[in-house]
């Protein structure tokens, strides 16, 4: 599978990064960095900082947004990523030589390459952007996998809004309108995929690669953040990992085809929502969104991944 990922690096986007670059079946074609958990410069660094362990620093690296389309200033979040977005990690930078692409030569690896699919793990600016850009070749992108909105349960930015969604909810309605197929893993099924301290260590322990040494540290620091979060919760939800893995495992996801739509003003900013009053699918709907997923599977596929030779 050619999959080109939309990021903003972020402790649970870095191991969806490595997720996807040690995976047997991923070809990463190119990394889209934008604003999100941390400025677009800071995550572009922390993106290089990911390829140069993998040794793959020939895949590009491209300009994203830095500001959601209504203007405002971004949020960043160093209370549950870090200061600079990979927990406890010092990535310093200028550290890492790497060029930022223009982000129009995106276009040219989509016509490259057919059936290519498009993981957007951050703010929804960047790759709304895309098709407003060129809309004709976006529409050759097979599937989109968005990690963004909250179904039948809280938000985690406000009592009814996902972060991503709520960043920038103009253009998340943008890629429900336009995508050709979009798969959403909401905060529903992401807050479930929850990775322990004791199966960091374990990550540690087998792992035959450059990433071992970083795995304990990021999930520890994860999991102390959202234990102040959610007092009592074992680990930390890896949202971002778990979109990615549902690239590579669709089948393993249960889904519901239902049209959703985003709010994008007053108190309900960012909710997102479809008419759940029937539990069937809707046939005409191309928005899919995951209502549950195979979690041990994930945790043994995720385990066999991550402790993979480069």
């Amino acid at each position: 599978m050619k999959l080109l990922i939309f990021c903003d690096p972020g402790i649970d986007d870095a191991m969806a990064l490595i997720y996807a670059l040690l995976h047997p079946n991923i070809e990463v074609l190119g990394l889209v960095c934008s604003y999100g958990n941390v400025d677009k410069i800071t995550a572009a660094n922390n993106a290089a900082y990911i390829l140069q362990l993998a040794g793959r620093m020939d895949i590009p690296i491209f300009n994203g947004a830095e500001m959601p389309v209504s203007g405002e200033l971004a949020n960043y979040y160093p209370e549950i990523h870090g200061e600079d977005g990979i927990g406890p990690i010092k990535v310093k930078k200028g550290t890492y030589q790497f060029k930022i692409h223009n982000l129009g030569e995106v276009f040219d690896i989509i016509k490259q390459n057919k059936d290519l699919v498009i993981a957007d793990l951050g703010r929804s600016t960047t790759l709304a952007a895309c098709f407003l850009l060129n809309r004709e070749v976006m529409g050759e992108v097979k599937e989109l996998h968005i990690m963004g909105g909250a179904f039948m349960v809280p938000g985690n930015v406000t009592p009814v809004a996902e972060a991503n969604f709520y960043g920038d909810p103009t253009s998340a309605n943008l890629l429900l309108a336009h995508g050709k197929k979009v798969f959403l893993t909401p905060l529903n099924v992401t807050q479930k995929a929850i990775i322990t301290n004791d199966y960091a260590e374990a990550l540690e322990y087998y792992s035959k690669n450059k990433f071992r040494d970083i795995y304990v540290p990021i999930v520890k620091y994860y999991a102390k953040a959202y234990s102040r979060l959610v007092p009592g919760m074992v680990g930390a939800p890896f949202h971002d990992l778990l979109t990615v893995y549902s690239t590579a495992h669709q089948e393993r996801l249960q889904y519901l085809a239902k049209k959703v739509h985003v709010v994008v003003e007053g108190k309900t900013r960012g909710k997102s929502y479809a008419d759940f009053r029937h539990m069937d699918s809707d046939d005409e709907s191309k928005h899919h969104i995951a209502l549950g997923f195979d979690y041990e599977h994930f945790l043994q596929e995720v385990f066999h991944v991550l402790t993979r030779p480069l």
